[in-house]
């Protein structure tokens, strides 16, 4: 079966009623667009200048380029059904505006139902009594875990979809403008499988389904979590044989993350590791970071302001690494109350003008 009949499969499947109030890559519409786009190979100089000069009237989305091509040259070879511009004019302007558009929404669908699930697990008793009684008594355990799944299925589908989308865009216009398009999406962190919400739900599954008889990746396959090996890692398998792997290792400290928190870039650190490396006390919180600051690993300005606790993370290595948790912890302390007492004796200072 072809992705594209998978894709709408999936959206007119069981999950049909998950997706009503959620975006979604219009798969079917942008593969029109390109289907537009198919024109003869010219094997003159004049192609892209043809194309810049017929810009501006590309405004109508049922301009297509081979109508450009027949008015630059009649010596098209017909044996090469390809786009052989770089830059496509009509593409450009449809294509990327409305994928843009559409995996910023996703985005937003997915970190907002991401963090009220996650809100949900982690809230006090009498506010999940208060969501049980709005959902007439439901398992709210069983309801969130397929949440869960529901999230995370969710955005690999899509991510799926923009790859195999970009990969189109390629092969139709002998580019690389597909590819260079994802590096610009995680330039403005809103890269799907790079979300630091996509941590913290599989963290999630693994936490709720924890056994007695054995671990996750004993029962559930598709989430599991190793702490064995020299660098501890959780992995998830998703659909399309797409797998992923997230190193636990922090880059700053080289040791497993100690209350995580995940920059808007995506990368994972420790907080304390985070804050030292904006040049601020922990106590005052990474997101009080300038918005100079870079990220330690990528360099990116401006990521602290973006950045996420990873809760649900730090609960499994509180689970998983019980040793290794309490010995950090008590390191920790004695490192926070030593920033607290320097930070507030130069506050204090600075109030009585020394």
């Amino acid at each position: 079966m072809k992705f594209g009949e998978r894709f709408s499969e999936y959206l007119h499947g069981e999950d049909e009623h998950f997706l009503d109030k959620c975006t979604h890559v219009e798969y079917k519409h942008l593969k029109k667009v390109l289907k537009k786009c198919r024109v003869g190979y010219l094997h003159d100089g004049t192609a892209s200048e043809g194309r810049l000069s017929s810009s501006h009237t590309t405004e109508n989305e049922d301009v297509i380029c081979e109508e450009t091509a027949k008015s630059i040259s009649k010596s098209a070879d017909p044996s090469n059904n390809t786009c052989s511009s770089k830059t496509c004019p009509v593409c450009d302007k449809i294509f990327f505006y409305e994928l843009t558009k559409e995996v910023s929404a996703i985005v937003g669908c997915f970190s907002s139902r991401a963090r009220r699930l996650l809100h949900l697990h982690l809230a006090s008793s009498f506010q999940r009594y208060l969501w049980r009684i709005k959902h007439f008594f439901a398992d709210d355990h069983e309801a969130m875990i397929r949440e869960g799944r529901h999230l995370v299925s969710y955005v690999a589908m899509n991510a799926i979809a923009i790859r195999k989308i970009l990969k189109k865009y390629d092969k139709v216009h002998s580019s690389v403008n597909g590819r260079n398009f994802r590096t610009k999406l995680q330039a403005k962190h809103i890269e799907l499988l790079k979300s630091p919400w996509l941590i913290e739900l599989i963290a999630f599954q693994i936490n709720t389904r924890v056994s007695e008889q054995g671990y996750i990746g004993e029962i559930f396959p598709e989430w599991s979590c190793d702490f064995t090996g020299s660098d501890p890692i959780i992995k998830c398998s998703l659909h399309d044989s797409v797998k992923l792997e997230f190193n636990l290792t922090c880059p700053i400290c080289l040791d497993t993350v100690f209350d995580p928190v995940a920059l808007g870039c995506g990368h994972v650190f420790c907080n304390i590791c985070a804050c030292t490396g904006a040049s601020i006390p922990t106590i005052e919180g990474v997101k009080s970071a300038n918005q100079r600051a870079r990220c330690p690993i990528c360099r990116q300005m401006g990521v602290y302001a973006d950045s996420v606790y990873l809760t649900e993370l730090g609960l499994l290595v509180k689970k998983r690494c019980r040793g290794y948790w309490k010995e950090r912890l008590r390191t920790e302390r004695a490192q926070r109350v030593k920033q607290a007492k320097e930070h507030w004796d130069l506050q204090s200072r600075f109030i009585l003008g020394f």
